[in-house]
């Protein structure tokens, strides 16, 4: 029986607990592993919580506790979590994450820490939620030379763009909206400024690349000032907007990595993807353009790859493949090539990329 502790109990980490409780049965059947949750922790207390027995109060706990074998981070940020997950590592436990803000910030720290005490450190979740993408670059397209990584990688946005083109909506009623069916967080910065898709643009660049990538490197802008003109502008000449986090990457000059809305032509495999849903275009050299959709948020889907995760530390000593970044970025493309690109002026003189 493999013991799981969680760290963490808000949306994400309550739902990997129901998740593995669920579907315990069928992963033992399917892959012949048995899993339980052991431990929670959390400063909070959730009296009745079907898993009341499992919360200790102080990850001392969690880290001397031999039967522990994978460590669940959901905690989020870069101050505690990162404590608790080299800790975790260091006491030789696996630890697989949902924590993109921490794998951004210090992915190549904990990758190297992970194989140094042969272990694994995993984070499928902290990308496209439920949609895989981390796994799938690392070992089913590692016979390619990537040279363009483009999504819709925050759902938040997507919804409220998709409600403003639609119902005519300002984006301040299509945000409220958004807050109110829980799609956005009390504070939305993170999502409607772009930090939340530059981070996740960065992980992925970070892996094509080879280099560290960090957010602060990644061109950005929100969607706070898209209008519902520019929406209905777009439209009648046969756009679509979206937020779009891109890398592109060709020998002759340095990578062009960004976080802006995008025009999307009618047509392109983004152009009709809306809602909360995410979608990456990926494109190799040998297999050509390859599409990821599914949903990118929410607590059933990011549970599923956090779990997906869990059994792939029990299946394998290295689910990556060898995966290796670097300390040292590469040289970026500057900020005025990067806007040399294809763009579309608007009649409020607003100028957006186009794709």
């Amino acid at each position: 029986m493999t013991k799981i502790a969680i760290l963490g109990y808000g949306v994400v980490g309550s739902g990997v607990a129901e998740v593995l409780h669920n579907s315990a049965a069928m992963i033992e059947a399917r892959r012949g592993i048995a899993l339980s949750v052991k431990s929670i922790l959390d400063i909070r207390r959730f009296p009745g919580d079907p898993f009341e027995h499992c919360f200790v109060s102080s990850f001392d706990d969690i880290e001397n506790d031999l039967s522990v074998r994978v460590v669940v981070e959901t905690i989020g940020g870069t101050g505690a979590a990162y404590d608790f997950t080299k800790r975790a590592l260091k006491s030789g436990k696996h630890v697989v994450t949902s924590n993109k803000e921490l794998v951004a910030e210090h992915g190549p720290e904990l990758l190297e820490l992970a194989r140094e005490k042969q272990v694994n450190y995993l984070f499928e979740a902290a990308v496209g939620g439920g949609t895989p993408l981390i796994y799938p670059l690392a070992q089913c397209l590692s016979a390619n030379r990537i040279s363009s990584v483009c999504g819709i990688l925050n759902g938040t946005c997507n919804y409220i763009l998709t409600r403003m083109r639609d119902n005519g909506f300002t984006f301040d009623e299509a945000l409220l909206e958004a807050q109110k069916s829980g799609y956005a967080e009390g504070d939305p910065s993170d999502d409607i400024l772009g930090h939340d898709t530059a981070r996740k643009i960065s992980i992925l660049a970070s892996l094509v690349i080879g280099r560290q990538i960090f957010p602060k490197h990644v061109q950005t802008m929100g969607i706070n000032r898209v209008t519902p003109e520019h929406l209905r502008e777009a439209a009648d000449n046969g756009y679509a907007i979206k937020l779009i986090g891109r890398v592109t990457i060709c020998e002759s000059s340095p990578p062009v990595i960004y976080a802006e809305p995008h025009l999307l032509k009618r047509g392109h495999p983004l152009f009709a993807v809306d809602g909360v849903f995410n979608a990456v275009l990926i494109t190799g050299d040998v297999v050509g353009d390859v599409l990821f959709y599914g949903k990118g948020a929410g607590k059933e889907p990011t549970a599923s790859a956090v779990v997906s995760d869990i059994v792939a530390c029990m299946r394998a000593n290295d689910p990556l493949g060898g995966l290796a970044w670097y300390e040292i970025p590469v040289r970026l493309a500057q900020p005025d090539s990067i806007h040399s690109a294809p763009h579309h002026t608007f009649t409020d003189g607003t100028t957006l990329r186009v794709m």
